[in-house]
């Protein structure tokens, strides 16, 4: 048992040294790295060279997909309970319960919600401008897309009969999701 114990103990110290990097070898010396902060050169200041490099702009605020509708919110465009919500990376789904009736809300934040508007149009589907959603908005037989502050929002909703009946609450929630962005 002291032996399984000994392996165990080296297999913990190899893992640890490389879950930090390998900054460090195992026997406690530095490899022949250079100290952090010790001398870089004699570069006179003011050398371009020697300067920092502009910061990195800063990410798109991310957005939870499942807060830009929630489940009461999904249910009163769809007109039927749905199932709880589903999030995946940048989106969000809502589906019927499998007793019917069929129903399907889904909601993409950004890049992929822009992209679906972009094949939408480039496919030659109508979409109508929505007055008082966001920077920009418009309304397709179900779906609707909305851009505030350069954040777009897709949502699609599946259902069994005429699209014309989610004309309005599709709308709705778009003004209701520019307001949460």
């Amino acid at each position: 048992m002291t032996r399984n114990r000994l392996v165990l103990a080296v297999l913990a110290a190899v893992l640890t040294a490389a879950a930090t990097g390998g900054c460090a070898m195992i026997d406690g010396s530095d490899g022949g790295a250079p100290a952090a902060g010790g001398d870089q050169g004699t570069a006179a200041a003011g050398d371009p060279s020697t300067e920092a490099a502009p910061a990195e702009p800063s990410p798109a605020p991310t957005v939870d997909a499942c807060a830009l509708v929630p489940k009461q919110d999904a249910e009163k465009v769809a007109g039927t309970p749905l199932e709880d919500a589903v999030p995946a990376q940048e989106s969000c789904s809502y589906t019927g319960p499998v007793s019917g009736p069929t129903a399907q809300l889904e909601v993409y934040v950004g890049d992929g919600a822009k992209k679906i508007l972009d094949i939408d149009r480039e496919l030659g589907h109508e979409l109508t401008p929505i007055p008082g959603a966001g920077d920009e908005a418009y309304a397709e037989d179900g779906a609707v897309f909305v851009n505030k502050g350069g954040v777009w929002v897709a949502v699609r909703l599946v259902r069994t009969d005429d699209p014309a009946t989610y004309r309005a609450p599709l709308a709705e929630l778009a003004r209701t999701v520019a307001g949460r962005l």
